[in-house]
């Protein structure tokens, strides 16, 4: 990872999800706030036995400046999203699901509403 400053971070704590987890990644890729210039994901493996991680691994390598792959031993939900936390490097921090998706403005709106001088 470089250390660009992003807007916001995106951690996703990922377990047996392979079925539904691009879906997840593609609707961060596609927000209005602009993935490429402002947003980070941080995709957690927690130990997930799967062919998750090769989907994850695959959308590390075409955005390396703003996908970040981080593996760990199962350990649960709460301790993914620790993880998570400490991999981050955006303004602001949001959690999604690994296997839900956002609509298109949702990181420009929680951008706009909780930006830090705003």
């Amino acid at each position: 990872m470089t250390g660009k400053q992003f807007k916001i971070s995106v951690v996703i704590p990922v377990y047996n999800v392979e079925l539904y987890v691009a879906e997840t990644i593609e609707s961060v890729i596609r927000q209005d706030i602009g993935f490429e210039e402002n947003v980070q994901i941080v995709l957690v493996n927690d130990g997930s036995p799967d062919g998750s991680g090769q989907i994850w691994e695959e959308y590390a390598k075409r955005y390396p400046e703003n996908i970040q792959y981080v593996y760990q031993e199962n350990a649960g939900v709460s301790s993914a999203r620790n993880t998570g936390i400490a991999a981050a490097s955006g303004e602001l921090l949001c959690f999604i699901d690994s296997d839900d998706t956002v609509s298109a403005n949702y990181l420009e709106t929680l951008h706009t509403l909780y930006s830090p001088g705003v």
